[in-house]
């Protein structure tokens, strides 16, 4: 998971980020607009398939996809994301930040203090009320967890101190326009404070839920299943569901199956060629998001060839991108035009010139010295078919203009642990961005001091732009300083862009309220069953 791999480096690095948020730009007193029904409801279940079976329950801690929806259906966060409706269905709008437990805040004036005002109402689950210490000890915790506390250094988070028992005041060291983004994650969720302290704190989260959320624990077992029970004294109302089942079902084959046979009302991580099989089931519907999980073809920009501009540019151009997304992913992907997702705020296709053209990948090796070609090696990681078909037609591209690609197979351990060496000297990668916004996504990747940077790209003026966006309070000319970045790292193609990623959800014709989120994780309360 991309959060493990992150670095001080990065986190580092952020500290040069510095923009502005509109002064006093919260939201009147309300909830998150994702009530439930006051009156009790019919009893209604549901039970949806997913490939793994999570690795904690501790909202700091957790860091792949079900760990964070175990995360998200017993927890609430001070802020939220809005939604919206598409072609595609409901989807979030992270640009649209709602109040969740924090019913209002205040902003000064230089956007470096946030007065957040929390609703008098909640309480945790436990049946303890959730005060501004709550808040402190949560944020106390991410800082000095393990796999969140990157988070927490992203956040720009100076102070945060309690005025009161319903007021916490956060001053940050720099002004930061992904704050409230930021405490939208899962990893920000407040933790019940006074029951965790009783329990000695430790790894008790690990196991053990103490949030105020939609939904209580009954079961948790990653071998087979997790089960969960509506929270009837939530304080946006009691779900529309009663019970919550979750299979863990490792092959997709499987997964598959089931949805097909009614035996679960949803399904996740479909793979791309049974979709269209499902359509044909009429007590099904398969929900298609265009997502921000983007795939790509890395190459190291320290090493000989891929030092030169050129030889990445005729690489991008002998890509089969039309065989890529119809023969590989189904029409379920399209084609990836920028370093950063097409769905992402910001985002410019522009300086990407590239198309399948191995008379021009030839003219340019040609040019850069290489008119007869090359050898190197592939590093694939295994667990993905999409990625294994892909390095078969770009192998075979390759070699029609001299250059033979051989490809190393790894397991998936291995190709993180080299991967992260940063020694690679060229691998296919995906990347979800959880912050939906350019100044995260090229931070991590496009940044020369960027932790995941893995392929040592480095252009002054990239990261120039970058640090410059990063201090502009101005929305749209930020954006601007972003896409003169973006134009610069298309015209460098340290990447050969693969596509773009739809999440595929299938679920039963009844199951209704499903909303996409840019880090694909399923929130429960929203959904019900006709």
């Amino acid at each position: 998971m991309l959060k493990k791999s992150l670095s001080l480096i990065f986190v580092l690095s952020t500290l040069l980020w510095t923009a502005g948020c509109a002064s006093n730009a919260n939201s009147p007193s309300a909830s998150s607009g994702e009530k439930g029904t006051d009156a009790p409801s019919p009893p209604k279940t549901i039970t949806l398939a997913y490939s793994e079976g999570g690795s904690t329950m501790d909202p700091a801690e957790a860091s792949d996809l079900t760990s964070d929806t175990l995360v998200l259906a017993l927890y609430d966060q001070l802020v939220t994301y809005g939604k919206k409706s598409t072609d595609s269905g409901e989807v979030a709008d992270t640009e649209a930040i709602k109040p969740m437990l924090a019913e209002k805040w205040d902003v000064s004036a230089d956007n470096m203090t946030y007065t957040l005002h929390l609703r008098k109402d909640v309480k945790f689950q436990s049946g303890n009320p959730l005060t501004a210490n709550s808040v402190l000890y949560s944020f106390e915790r991410l800082k000095n967890s393990d796999s969140g506390s990157f988070l927490y250094g992203m956040s720009s988070i100076k102070t945060a101190t309690a005025p009161d028992e319903h007021t916490v005041v956060v001053t940050l060291s720099q002004p930061n326009h992904m704050f409230l983004q930021i405490l939208s994650l899962y990893n920000f969720s407040i933790v019940d404070d006074v029951l965790v302290k009783e329990n000695g704190d430790g790894d008790y989260l690990k196991t053990h839920a103490a949030g105020s959320g939609p939904f209580k624990l009954e079961k948790w077992d990653p071998a087979t299943e997790a089960v969960f029970n509506a929270n009837d004294s939530y304080w946006q109302g009691a779900p529309n569901l009663s019970k919550v089942t979750m299979k863990f079902t490792k092959e997709a084959s499987n997964r598959v199956l089931l949805l097909d046979k009614g035996d679960v009302d949803m399904a996740i991580e479909i793979p791309a060629k049974d979709v269209s099989k499902l359509e044909t089931n009429a007590d099904l519907k398969v929900q298609s998001n265009a997502s921000n999980r983007i795939l790509y073809f890395a190459m190291n920009n320290k090493v000989k060839p891929f030092n030169d501009p050129k030889v990445r540019q005729a690489i991008a151009y002998a890509i089969p991108y039309d065989q890529l997304i119809d023969d590989v992913m189904y029409g379920q992907a399209k084609q990836m035009k920028s370093s950063v997702a097409s769905n992402t705020p910001g985002y410019t296709d522009a300086g990407y010139s590239y198309k399948h053209d191995l008379d021009k990948a030839k003219q340019l090796l040609t040019e850069a010295g290489y008119p007869n070609g090359f050898n190197f090696d592939l590093t694939l990681g295994s667990g993905f078919q999409d990625w294994a078909d892909d390095a078969v037609l770009i192998q075979a591209e390759l070699a029609k203009i001299g250059v033979k690609m051989n490809v190393v197979n790894v397991a998936r351990a291995q190709f993180l642990e080299q991967q992260r060496e940063g020694n690679l000297t060229a691998y296919i990668s995906k990347w979800t961005s959880f912050v939906n916004d350019p100044g995260y996504h090229l931070g991590f990747l496009m940044y020369s001091g960027g932790s995941s940077n893995y392929m040592h790209y480095a252009n002054a003026e990239v990261d120039k732009l970058w640090e410059q966006a990063g201090k502009e309070q101005d929305e749209n000319k930020r954006k601007e300083l972003y896409g003169k970045a973006q134009e610069l790292i298309n015209q460098d193609s340290p990447w050969a862009y693969l596509y773009e990623y739809n999440r595929v959800v299938g679920m039963s014709k009844d199951v209704t309220g499903y909303v996409y989120y840019p880090d694909e994780v399923i929130r429960f309360y929203s959904l019900n069953k006709e």
